[in-house]
């Protein structure tokens, strides 16, 4: 590959990622000229490729990520299922709580990984499998969080009467909106078990990256 198009192949990827940190926004040209530092006519052109393979979608001057994405998403599934399984089980019996991953699929969440807290007499059953509005519960508020502002969102009754959250997003992995949670039946204490699951989405988003 020559030089001039591994920079070209690099700005296409910051592009991407660009586009994917906008979040359920539709990031316009003129932002994605900022973010990667270019001209609004070289976004233009690296959007054709894109476009084509269906990574992004493009309404007028309004980018999101397209289907393209979800594809890549659905086969890249069970091995972020396998590469979970050690992350949520050392955050449930951790913070004695059933420890879960849940990616956003449209409007919905779905979760794909769960692991119970080991030596509990009571604690929440959570389905994989399991969907709901991403507008609903503490994963789902997760992922509309800054990424410079607190790390973690909090949830009560949601998605389900009777249960607590707590949630951090996955940053930082290109194309997949995913979010690491605990719930408990039991108000769980925040400032504890918040850091904690922020640094159990952080390790997961690692071992993701690697």
């Amino acid at each position: 590959m020559s030089r001039e198009s591994s920079l070209t192949l690099d700005r296409g990827l910051a592009l991407l990622q660009a586009v994917a940190d906008a979040g359920g926004a539709a990031a316009t040209v003129s932002e994605l000229a900022a973010a990667i530092g270019t001209s609004r006519a070289a976004v233009y052109r690296l959007l054709v490729p894109l476009s084509e393979r269906g990574l992004v979608w493009r309404d007028g001057s309004r980018v999101r990520l397209g289907a393209g994405i979800l594809r890549l998403a659905d086969q890249m599934r069970p091995q972020l299922r396998q590469a979970a399984r050690p992350v949520l089980r050392a955050l449930a019996d951790d913070v004695r709580a059933t420890a879960h991953l849940s990616i956003a699929e449209g409007e919905h969440l779905h979760v794909i990984a769960v692991a119970e807290p080991a030596g509990t007499a009571l604690h929440v059953a959570y389905r994989i499998g399991s969907r709901h509005p991403a507008s609903r519960g503490a994963a789902g508020k997760a992922l509309a969080l800054r990424a410079r502002g607190k790390g973690w969102a909090t949830a009560t009754g949601e998605p389900q009467p009777g249960v607590h959250g707590i949630a951090a997003p996955l940053r930082g992995v290109l194309g997949l909106r995913a979010a690491v949670g605990v719930v408990s039946l039991e108000p769980p204490d925040a400032t504890t078990v918040g850091p904690r699951v922020v640094d159990a989405a952080g390790a997961l988003a690692d071992v993701v990256r690697d």
